[in-house]
């Protein structure tokens, strides 16, 4: 996948990998969003964390980072942080040893603090930008729309987690095993690629399917 010049390749995980950094970056964790939604009445199984973190190690463990980006929304709420069990909190701090670990700041976390790592807006490294929310600017590479992509088949009707690109700009997976999806075809994705001559990188059973933007209309 190129994004303005750099080679950066999509991981069937929903991480990106940028080889040439050594540096991956995943989006939208919403960790502890399952407790999130129990404070409020709706219960679900309170794995999702554990899910999340259990892939997020295995994808630190194959490409073995210098550095790690996290782009925003890691955490559902403000306070998520705070009911992370004392394994959970274990897991994170032994993944940031070794290598930096950039937490940029979400809607939903604004201020991730207390879990190591450094705590940004954004970061940009050479033509290369990483935000949470999406502007449309050359060069970026952001996450907080959670794109889907519908793929038809002969058998069936799919929608799975996809990476978004044109070659200038990217947006990625959500990386949590909560987070939901918006379709690629909605007005948000529109605006930031307005000629719909994005692909969509599918995330599949084995690997990712390369989808041209007219396929997912």
């Amino acid at each position: 996948m190129e994004i303005a010049g750099a080679t950066l390749r999509a991981d069937l995980s929903g991480a990106l990998v940028w080889d040439e950094q050594r540096l991956i970056v995943i989006s939208d964790l919403h960790l502890e969003k399952g407790s999130s939604f129990a404070s409020r009445g709706t219960l679900l199984p309170p794995f999702d964390t554990v899910a999340t973190l259990r892939r997020l190690a295995a994808v630190v463990a194959h490409y073995n980072p210098r550095t790690v980006i996290a782009l925003g929304d890691s955490f559902h709420d403000r306070d998520a942080h705070t009911r992370l069990s004392g394994d959970d909190r274990a897991c994170i701090a032994n993944l940031q040893i070794g290598r930096d670990w950039i937490w940029i700041t979400g809607n939903h976390d604004p201020a991730p603090r207390g879990i190591g790592g450094e705590v940004v807006d954004e970061v940009t490294l050479g033509a290369v930008t990483f935000r949470h929310e999406p502007t449309g600017a050359r060069g970026e590479i952001a996450g907080h729309l959670h794109p889907k992509a519908r793929v038809v088949t002969r058998a069936r009707t799919l929608e799975r987690r996809c990476f978004v690109s044109d070659g200038e700009r990217a947006v990625m997976p959500a990386f949590g095993a909560y987070a939901g999806g918006l379709s690629v075809r909605d007005a948000a994705f529109a605006r930031l690629f307005p000629k719909r001559a994005f692909i969509a990188h599918v995330m599949g059973d084995t690997r990712l399917h390369t989808i041209a933007a007219a396929r997912c209309y």
